[in-house]
């Protein structure tokens, strides 16, 4: 947050007057916030900036063009606006993330920046309301609509711009391994205890199958975040908004983003309930947990390297121990882990926060909208650097999945068709409890011809289905 510790400036509200920094291009609603909610060092970030920025442009074109506003004030907070969604004042977005549970606080903030900006345009000077906040840069909107549509906005274009780039690339990536790695045979395991036999590139089909499913539940979580609250000002019923404003703002919305927003057909709901983020929320949590899982898994298959299973081996990029030389951590499928749960915890935040929708608006509006846009934005991060730095550089040690499997006494199984159930596991215990070969003891045991019993025992059959020999 900037300080200044030299000339303030007087400004005046509806409260009265407040000094607020010669040099901030926010005003006397800001000050108050920055003074009244000093809770946390969270600040909005660059996407609802710019969503806001983006609202607030075709807002004041829409009115300029019904009227409501003059030409030359709408267009100086049209170039303002757009200095705005390029990242001009970031610094000025002061308010925590803790305020208001409308955001009323970052409405006015981008209000405040905005009128003074288009003042000093116009030949103003800052503080000067040549152009003012409320009744021209907030003219036909409130708060109220604003904010739940900068939250929609602003989530669709971090899930276009980062998440499902993110995703898809991970998804080659793993995709990529399961063709690599499709004639390594290793020891399927469930429970954490050996199974049926498994090619490890079915165990990253598998993988990739999961990132795959979590990029069309996004899209399909996203088509509700495409409608907007904008046009229902205080309580959806649109008072002091001309008619046609919200369809021509979000017709301009859409020119100037490239996306297909629409009016909301029910403003109630979309001011009075945040279901959509809610469920959008639901969405990042799933494809957090596929995440969590494929990183985990990546952790055991590459445990060891010696002393556990060590089937693949994960690059190294950094020493892992300050006291044990030569130790090498799986830190990327780590690091990526800890995102997950970040993002599960922002789910709570965000489920929470859309049961608190009292009558005619939701009160927990910032909180979520911070919590929804941090997660997509690690959760893009994290599948980025995961497939970077990780998953392109995993080889496979074949060997050591080889000698694993012929250790393995479940491979027992494959009998069971051609001996029955009891007699396979009497072959397995046998195996198991002597440490000998399951070939070993079946062909002791006479359950088969030996030429019968090799058939049966074939590894690569056993993980394409049906019954070996």
């Amino acid at each position: 947050m900037p300080v200044s510790w030299g000339a303030m400036r007087i400004e005046r509200d509806s409260m009265g007057e407040i000094a607020v920094p010669d040099d901030a291009y926010y005003g006397a609603s800001t000050q108050r916030a920055v003074e009244n909610f000093p809770i946390s060092d969270l600040r909005f970030g660059r996407r609802l900036i710019w969503a806001l920025g983006l609202i607030k442009s075709a807002a004041a074109e829409m009115n300029r063009s019904l009227g409501v506003i003059e030409a030359d004030k709408a267009d100086a907070i049209v170039t303002a606006a757009g200095e705005m969604m390029a990242g001009k004042f970031d610094d000025q977005f002061v308010v925590d993330v803790f305020q208001t549970g409308s955001g009323t606080s970052t409405n006015m903030n981008a209000n405040e920046v905005l009128a003074n900006r288009a003042s000093e345009i116009l030949g103003g000077d800052r503080g000067s309301k040549l152009v003012h906040p409320n009744d021209e840069v907030n003219a036909s909107q409130s708060s109220n609509d604003v904010i739940p549509t900068a939250m929609h906005v602003a989530a669709v274009a971090a899930i276009e711009e980062a998440l499902l780039p993110a995703l898809g690339e991970l998804h080659s990536g793993l995709d990529a391994k399961a063709v690599e790695f499709d004639d390594v045979l290793k020891s399927g395991r469930t429970h954490l205890q050996d199974a049926t036999p498994i090619r490890l590139g079915q165990e990253f089909s598998g993988y990739a199958a999961q990132v795959a499913k979590g990029i069309e539940r996004v899209e399909r979580v996203e088509t509700e975040l495409f409608d907007l609250a904008l046009g229902g000002t205080a309580v959806g019923t649109g008072i002091n908004a001309s008619a046609g404003f919200a369809a021509g703002a979000i017709d301009i919305i859409n020119r100037q983003s490239g996306y297909t927003f629409r009016e909301a057909d029910n403003h109630f709901e979309a001011q009075a309930s945040k279901d959509a983020y809610v469920n959008a929320s639901g969405a990042m949590k799933t494809v957090a947990t596929s995440l969590f899982k494929i990183s985990n898994d990546l952790r055991w298959l590459a445990s060891g390297p010696r002393n556990a299973i060590g089937e693949i081996t994960l690059p190294a990029l950094q020493p892992g121990s300050s006291i044990m030389p030569g130790k090498v951590n799986p830190v990327i499928p780590e690091a990526v882990m800890m995102v997950a749960t970040r993002v599960i915890g922002n789910d709570t935040t965000i489920t929470w926060g859309g049961a608190n929708g009292n009558f005619e608006l939701n009160v927990m509006m910032p909180v979520m909208a911070h919590a929804l846009l941090e997660s997509i934005e690690l959760l893009a991060a994290g599948a980025g650097v995961l497939n970077e730095k990780c998953i392109g550089e995993i080889t496979a040690n074949e060997d050591r999945a080889a000698w694993l499997l012929d250790q393995n006494a479940i491979v027992g199984t494959a009998l069971v068709p051609h001996i029955g159930y009891d007699k396979a596991a009497e072959v397995v215990k046998k195996a198991f409890n002597e440490g000998r070969g399951v070939r070993e003891v079946a062909l002791e045991l006479e359950v088969l011809p030996e030429s019968e019993l090799d058939a049966a025992l074939d590894v690569r059959p056993m993980t394409e289905g049906g019954t070996p020999g």
